[in-house]
């Protein structure tokens, strides 16, 4: 992903196409969204780093969009950058008291949104908002959400995942690949639960190799086989071919001792709040990885 994904909102297709060839000359990935349920929609299939967002659009202003975007779990924590027309103080108040991060006002020196942009990926980065590789919360906003369903009189299940042998695919093809599966696997995570969730639905990476999706009790279960099934069916495309025709994988380790092992395959464990109460959200993380140590699977409806 480069620097980072931004996705610009904006309906003057001039500007939009100016700032999307100049973002992609800095190396990030650039989305561009000309109405504003057409960002809604792409934020919830391509998770941006950053939202540079006008508030003049032609169906749905950009504070509703701000609203939206931060009533909706998944969307929440994405910094958002302002761009408008108008220079009122009392406008700059009402985009910042939506939630919004920053703002600049038109005609904009690109430098200064370049740097606005920076500042708001670093700031995410440094307060350990999203993982580097995936984009996924992470830190903060994951504990932010284990306080929430631990106090929460809904009932939820929170899914603890991990991959099975990852060291092992990470000693035979290399550590970038690593971050390929990573992807991999949040985008997978995304597409099931944009498909069989709900909008407050959480996905979460904890570290490299933990990632969390908090769901319903209805939903859980189609969408843990729905990840586990797609993984362990699809995540052999990133080894090589000759890998691929033996059927295991034959590495050395750090002592240079030759090993073998299965290919990489997703281990699940399961807690809710049925299990509960939870003494603190570091009993409800324990007690899921405890089950995923066991790999109990999936849950059942």
């Amino acid at each position: 992903m480069g620097q980072g994904r931004i996705l610009v909102v904006e309906d003057d297709l001039d500007i939009s196409k100016m700032l999307r060839i100049y973002f992609d000359s800095q190396g990030y990935e650039v989305l561009v969204a000309n109405r504003g349920n057409d960002a809604l929609e792409t934020c919830r299939k391509k998770l941006p780093n950053v939202v540079v967002l006008d508030i003049q659009l032609p169906d749905v202003d950009g504070y509703e969009i701000c609203r939206q975007l931060r009533s909706n779990t998944r969307t929440s924590y994405v910094p958002i950058i302002f761009l408008t027309q108008k220079d009122e103080r009392s406008d700059k108040i009402a985009g910042l008291e939506l939630g919004a991060d920053d703002y600049i006002t038109k005609p904009f020196d690109i430098e200064e949104l370049k740097l606005r942009v920076e500042g708001a990926i670093r700031r995410s980065k440094r307060e350990a908002l999203i993982h580097p590789v995936t984009n996924l919360p992470a830190g903060k906003l994951i504990e932010e959400q284990l306080k929430r369903v631990k106090d929460s009189s809904e009932s939820w299940r929170l899914l603890y995942f991990g991959i099975r042998n990852v060291n092992a695919f990470k000693e035979a093809v290399g550590p970038i690949h690593v971050n390929e599966v990573l992807i991999f696997l949040a985008d997978v995570m995304r597409e099931t639960v944009e498909a069989h969730g709900t909008m407050n639905d959480f996905i979460g990476q904890a570290s490299d190799n933990d990632f969390i999706i908090i769901t319903t009790p209805e939903a859980a279960p189609t969408i843990c086989k729905t990840v586990v099934s797609r993984f362990d069916d699809e995540s052999s495309v990133f080894y090589p071919f000759k890998i691929r025709e033996s059927g295991k994988i034959t590495y050395k380790d750090i002592d240079g001792v030759v090993r073998e092992a299965e290919f990489m395959k997703l281990v699940v464990g399961v807690v809710s709040s049925e299990d509960g109460p939870y003494a603190d959200i570091m009993q409800i993380t324990e007690d899921a990885a405890e089950n995923r140590r066991h790999n109990r699977g999936c849950p059942e409806l």
